[in-house]
């Protein structure tokens, strides 16, 4: 076990430093090293020892698949601990998911390791891990924010034709073309490959099989988009892509980790040149439809039972499921009671209507207070001048980058009228800089947005107010799946007794130091 001393009544720590940047743009936000620069000086400040730094770059915060997060929790669960605690700039660089966030910040305490933010101080107490999931909560609810703002963008450019990213389809390649101050991506046929894709479809439309059309292409030494040889999934995705129609189709896929697009896909024709004809295409598809097997898929109902996967029976552990039998109302019993009947587990039958109510109003009369409001409104105020500091920080930086990009486009430009140099020499010099200083400009651009937009964000209490009682009608209007996601970021379970239900909470309800609530379960149970 770790020795903790203290000096000048603060304690000494052995401790890990943890940066996270998401990407190249958020890297010029906040650095890495700006990061680790704080951190270093945070932990010398108060005498602590860094035993170890890790570090993401590019890494999404939404999600725990991160290679230097992955080693400092093996490194957490040796035995003893290597360190006492894990420095973060803030809460959303070590996870953005609540979910994510609860389970290794639990793991990181029964170990005896805690994480601290640098930039918002929370006390080691039941009232400050409330407080911490709170922030993480809206930490969350922001970074949902900015992804949707993100598919704003790409949507807007799918529109336009114009390609978000990821590899051109086998038989057409990515060519850059000018929009206006602004360099975008769209697609040509490859003259080598393309050949090859109209080649499949003509024989697909003659009958051929899968199979056969790989075995062919093999045959006379066609390379596949892998370079390996070819098989029947890379023809399958092949004769299914629309891109070849010309089509581009943005928005198909499901968003992962079970959130859904908020946007119906949208359909572009003749984003570009077509290979294959929209006609021969359609005739294609009705010939494998025809050729493939039936299935019947099973149809994916949500669950109408809000507290499902949340409350369990405290006499046998099973699940509590929804049950409505011959019964007016819908209700909540033991799932080995109903399978198996009431003599194996006698737990009680609980009213949906009254239970589910009770947990809301809960939540809402005890995380959704007053005094919650007050350190929520304090701490986005800091928040919001800390990032309008950056930015003006980062437009400081800014502006002399983009004055010596003009001076030495300036002085390529003067070279080439004088002819120091010939043009071929300096054109790719003059397009580099000049692509630079158009990224340069692009940056300012989006932090001068931004300063306008924080202005006037949630500064006033009011709008926070405001927030927060969107947060509470989530518990009442929404979905069903985004209440139960909701509820899933505060009640960890609920437990159903003979004569009692208990909740327990993700984090320390205040005043009680205890994390969970005991209330009686007769004002729930079906008598009858």
């Amino acid at each position: 076990m770790l020795i903790m001393l203290r000096a000048n009544g603060r304690i000494i720590m052995k401790v890990a430093i943890y940066a996270r940047v998401s990407s190249e743009r958020q890297d010029i936000d906040l650095s890495i090293s700006a990061q680790l620069k704080a951190l270093r000086q945070y932990a010398s400040r108060d005498s602590h020892t860094v035993v170890k730094e890790y570090i993401d770059e590019a890494e999404s915060g939404r999600s725990i698949d991160r290679p230097g997060f992955k080693q400092m929790i093996v490194a957490a669960r040796q035995k003893p601990a290597p360190f006492e605690a894990i420095l973060v700039w803030k809460l959303s660089r070590f996870a953005r998911n609540r979910e994510d966030s609860i389970i290794y910040k639990s793991l990181l305490r029964k170990q005896g390791i805690q994480v601290i933010s640098i930039n918002e101080p929370v006390e080691d107490t039941p009232s400050g891990r409330l407080l911490e999931g709170i922030i993480e909560v809206i930490d969350e609810f922001y970074s949902a924010n900015l992804s949707q703002d993100v598919l704003r963008g790409m949507r807007e450019n799918a529109g336009r034709g114009f390609c978000n990213g990821g590899r051109a389809p086998y038989g057409y390649i990515r060519v850059k073309v000018q929009d206006g101050a602004t360099s975008r991506t769209k697609l040509e046929p490859d003259p080598k490959t393309a050949p090859i894709v109209q080649r499949i479809f003509r024989e697909c439309l003659g009958g051929k099989g899968l199979r056969a059309i790989a075995r062919g292409l093999n045959a006379d030494a066609l390379a596949s988009s892998t370079g390996k040889k070819w098989g029947t999934t890379s023809i399958e995705k092949i004769v299914h892509n629309e891109a070849y129609t010309g089509a581009l189709v943005w928005g198909k896929r499901p968003r992962t980790q079970g959130a859904r697009n908020r946007f119906a896909p949208l359909r572009t024709e003749d984003a570009w040149g077509p290979l294959i004809d929209q006609t021969v295409f359609a005739q294609v598809q009705a010939k494998l439809a025809a050729r493939a097997p039936r299935a019947v898929h099973p149809r994916e109902v949500d669950s109408p039972y809000l507290l499902s996967g949340i409350m369990r029976c405290g006499k046998c552990g099973a699940a509590m499921v929804g049950h409505r039998g011959g019964y007016r109302y819908h209700y909540y019993m033991c799932g080995n009671a109903r399978r198996k009947g009431r003599e194996v587990c006698p737990s009680p039958i609980l009213r949906k209507d009254k239970v589910e109510g009770f947990v809301i109003n809960r939540i809402k009369d005890c995380i959704l207070t007053e005094d919650n409001l007050e350190e929520l409104v304090r701490l986005t105020n800091e928040e919001l001048a800390q990032t309008c500091a950056e930015e003006r920080e980062k437009l400081e930086i800014l502006q002399p980058q983009i004055a010596e990009a003009d001076s030495r486009l300036g002085k390529l430009y003067d070279a080439l009228e004088t002819g120091e140099f010939k043009g071929g020499e300096l054109a790719s010099r003059i397009q580099a800089l000049f692509q630079k200083k158009e990224e340069l400009q692009q940056v300012k651009a989006d932090a001068e947005e931004a300063l306008r937009y924080q202005a006037v964000d949630m500064a006033d209490p009011l709008v926070v107010r405001d927030y927060v009682d969107d947060l509470r009608g989530l518990l009442e209007r929404s979905s069903i799946i985004e209440q139960r996601g909701f509820l899933k970021s505060f009640v960890d379970r609920i437990e159903v007794g003979d004569s009692e239900v208990n909740m327990y909470y993700t984090i320390p309800m205040p005043p009680s130091s205890l994390p969970e609530e005991t209330v009686g379960v007769i004002p729930f149970v079906h008598h009858g």
